[in-house]
């Protein structure tokens, strides 16, 4: 907790404000601009003393409920209320959830990795997102049926799934993907539609039920892997899990190998195929 620079944030921004923004009658002449110190305290409901001690660097850690109540009563934006919680020692809340709707300047991202397969996935791992050579490397799921694009519900539920993968690293992925999954639930807190997944999965999977018991935890931001493709034969991929503004939703880029063939492998997927993928689809 930095409380000399908590106690200099809070004090600017209380001066920043005037009676009116916050529907305060104006009383005259102030000594000060902004608000008085007691009027703040009691729009979050605290003692004006309290309040004081906070601004004098005085205060023990305020909890993150009072932190949320001076965000509020301070009309601090999101990146402020962050800086608040983190001056304060507190990880600051979850940022907003973008859902199924992935940004265009996100989209336009995609389609410009031409030499690289990317993904955008919610953090409970639906698919909703490909460019190119990522379809043509793993196959396209952005346009099944919501309840099936899902990486982790098609690992456990989908035989065909782990045929790209060595026999000998599916255990490896499962705990991935499952350890992944925990993470996410946990950060989601009571989210039906997270809790609806996972009893979905247990119902389905006996392997993904006790591996889901064990309670591991692992994002998995970066990785190496190998896959069998059916047309190019074996590949190696780095995958790199990179953030995006929502809260739940990820990108994720895989890149060859510095020294592998993959790289030529995949430039040559590049070009034959689209040529090859849509003679299969008229046979």
């Amino acid at each position: 907790m930095d409380r000399s620079q908590l106690a200099d944030f809070l004090r600017r921004r209380r001066e920043r404000l005037r009676p009116r923004d916050i529907g305060l009658p104006v009383d005259g002449r102030r000594r000060t601009p902004g608000l008085r110190r007691e009027e703040v305290a009691a729009l979050v409901g605290m003692s004006t003393d309290y309040y004081v001690r906070l601004e004098q660097r005085r205060s023990p850690q305020p909890s993150p409920q009072v932190l949320a109540a001076l965000a509020r009563a301070l009309r601090l934006t999101d990146d402020e209320r962050d800086h608040l919680f983190v001056l304060a020692g507190h990880r600051p809340p979850a940022g907003h959830r973008a859902g199924d709707h992935v940004r265009p300047g996100l989209l336009a991202l995609l389609d410009q990795l031409e030499h690289a397969p990317a993904q955008v996935l919610t953090d409970l791992g639906d698919l909703l997102a490909q460019n190119t050579l990522a379809r043509l490397l793993f196959g396209g799921m952005c346009s099944v049926a919501e309840g099936e694009r899902n990486v982790v519900w098609r690992w456990f539920t989908d035989p065909e799934v782990r045929r790209l993968y060595p026999a000998d690293e599916h255990d490896y992925y499962s705990r991935l993907h499952v350890a992944d999954l925990r993470g996410a639930v946990a950060r989601r807190r009571t989210d039906p539609v997270a809790d609806g997944l996972v009893r979905r999965l247990r119902a389905a999977s006996a392997e993904f039920a006790v591996l889901w018991e064990e309670h591991e935890v692992a994002v998995g931001r970066r990785s190496r892997m190998r896959i069998q493709h059916p047309l190019l034969g074996p590949l190696e991929l780095d995958s790199e899990l990179l953030l995006t503004p929502a809260e739940d939703q990820r990108l994720l880029v895989f890149t060859p190998p510095p020294g592998s063939d993959t790289a030529a492998q995949l430039d040559l997927l590049r070009v034959v195929g689209p040529e090859r993928f849509q003679t299969s689809e008229q046979e």
